[in-house]
């Protein structure tokens, strides 16, 4: 069986891929949809151009899905690209969101298609510790109150980890970031060939919502 995952370059989906490759699956593409509407419901807009590099690092095919980001309409095109690759499953990072595991789980039966969802109703401690232990995943993007721009660029270790478990106990927000609270990048993993670098970085802020842009990856 072939798989695709899909994947945002973020800290979720990268550990499903890699649990994916842990458990004998064939993964040939890393799937990404780019929406035009960063406010999109199902997919990530920040720094996708990371992305065509990890699955180059990781020997698999890249294809990106655009998609104008409108809610449900995005569906449709996630459903067009995924039909028209030559594959059996397909790989989510879900967690606990279950907007996005039913919507994927739609299509896919739709498409007659095996879905592994390794993450979903995983313990978020034990999900970031994970991330911390085997990648090398940075925030690069914060938009919930008590995560501010210093957040931005901070690598997934035992000090990220007790800052975010502070946050959680007096903003309530998701450990793992799963209501959408910050953003992540994985530059390295174990099924990486070497680790993803970049030159340039900048961060733009606008209002609560802080992003750290990164250019120049190879």
């Amino acid at each position: 069986m072939s798989w695709a995952a899909l994947t945002s370059g973020g800290k979720d989906s990268i550990l499903s891929c890699q649990k994916a490759i842990d458990s004998g699956k064939d993964v040939r593409y890393m799937v990404t949809a780019r929406p035009k509407n960063p406010d999109s419901y199902m997919f990530h807009s920040a720094n996708l151009d990371a992305v065509p590099v990890i699955a180059r690092v990781a020997g698999m095919e890249y294809v990106e899905i655009a998609t104008h980001g409108r809610k449900e309409e995005e569906l449709a095109d996630l459903e067009t690209g995924l039909a028209a690759l030559d594959i059996d499953g397909v790989i989510a990072g879900a967690v606990a969101s279950v907007y996005q595991a039913d919507r994927v789980r739609a299509i896919t039966d739709k498409l007659g298609l095996s879905l592994f969802t390794p993450l979903w109703h995983m313990d978020t401690e034990v999900l970031v510790r994970e991330v911390a232990e085997r990648m090398d995943a940075c925030i690069v993007v914060t938009a919930a109150e008590g995560l501010d721009a210093s957040y931005l660029g901070a690598r997934f270790d035992e000090a990220l980890i007790g800052r975010l478990k502070q946050v959680a106990k007096t903003h309530r927000i998701n450990l793992a970031g799963e209501g959408g609270e910050y953003e992540s990048l994985t530059l390295d993993a174990p099924f990486y060939s070497q680790p993803v670098t970049y030159t340039t970085s900048e961060v733009r802020s606008v209002h609560d919502r802080h992003e750290l842009i990164l250019g120049g990856f190879s």
